[in-house]
């Protein structure tokens, strides 16, 4: 059972979780937006979208096996722990139990089509892991618009369908702020798995796939990631100035929290070298994507 829940980074699951219930309950209830899911509903939303994204780490654990065999052993769970079968079978069905929430939840809100998302999210993570993560930035931005999507769904599935005449200024704020939200996830799970392939550049190179160190060089690509690093540095520093300054609590927090990491990412990232230093920096924009994500849960002192 341990061996399953970390092929599946059980992890990394209850951050999405946590995120989706601060954004429905510390967000979107603390100021009264008009609302579409009631707490089953909401939960179902919750398992499926789990359930989507736990498939995305099976299949692209089983497509990892032979550059895991050099990048990380002793993480390698599937033809290892997991036989390659049962992480397919695995795959699968966790790809039924998501489409087939979300087909009953699009159809629970009467709008069937919504079931498109799950369908389209499952077929992405399966070319991502087979296919487009082979070709360089394409592959991380891919991944990185799925996390950045896990914050919108909220809005489709819960904001939007209750959006009337008399409450579309509120309903458009709230998704206008999710949407900020959005971007900062875009813009640090960019950075992760650029890091991330600086960090398994050994395995991805016996195995020929051709990613942006590969091409271009360490250096390289250290210094397009620190260029790339600059921008949510600069959105978190407006982002204080124009909407945070009056309210300590949150400077404080995103100050130490948030930006003073993203400083700290800069500074290392230049001259980082050994894989040592990519695995640290890996985490650390972990760490910096879970304390922004979960700033959503603080904004009702804000507002």
């Amino acid at each position: 059972m341990i061996t399953y829940l970390k092929l599946l980074r059980w992890p990394n699951l209850i951050f999405i979780a946590l995120t989706l219930i601060l954004i429905k309950f510390s967000f979107f209830e603390e100021f009264g937006a008009s609302i579409t899911l009631n707490a089953f509903g909401y939960a179902l939303l919750i398992l499926a979208t789990i359930c989507i994204a736990a498939s995305g780490y099976v299949i692209n654990d089983i497509y990892d096996i032979e550059t895991d065999k050099i990048n990380k052993p002793k993480k390698l769970f599937v033809g290892n722990k997991v036989s390659e079968k049962r992480a397919n079978n695995l795959f699968i069905v966790l790809n039924i139990i998501g489409v087939g929430l979300g087909f009953y939840l699009a159809n629970l809100l009467g709008k069937p089509g919504f079931v498109a998302i799950f369908i389209f999210s499952s077929a992405l993570l399966y070319l991502y892991a087979s296919y487009l993560k082979q070709i360089p930035i394409l592959g991380n931005v891919l991944i990185s618009l799925l996390v950045a999507f896990v914050v919108l769904l909220p809005a489709i599935f819960d904001l939007f369908p209750a959006i009337s005449s008399q409450n579309k200024k509120i309903q458009s704020l709230l998704f206008s702020i999710l949407l900020d939200y959005a971007v900062f996830a875009f813009l640090v799970n960019l950075l992760r798995e650029m890091v991330k392939d600086q960090e398994d550049v050994k395995g991805d190179h016996n195995a020929g796939i051709q990613t942006l160190p590969i091409i271009l060089g360490v250096k390289r690509t250290n210094k397009i990631i620190f260029a790339l690093g600059i921008l949510p540095v600069v959105a978190i520093v407006y982002y204080i100035y124009n909407y945070l300054f009056e309210n300590t609590f949150l400077v404080i927090y995103t100050l130490l929290f948030i930006l003073a990491p993203l400083l700290y990412f800069l500074v290392r990232i230049w001259e980082a070298k050994k894989k040592s230093d990519y695995s640290h920096l890996s985490l650390m924009l972990k760490i910096i994507l879970f304390f922004g994500l979960i700033s959503i849960g603080f904004y009702q002192f804000l507002l």
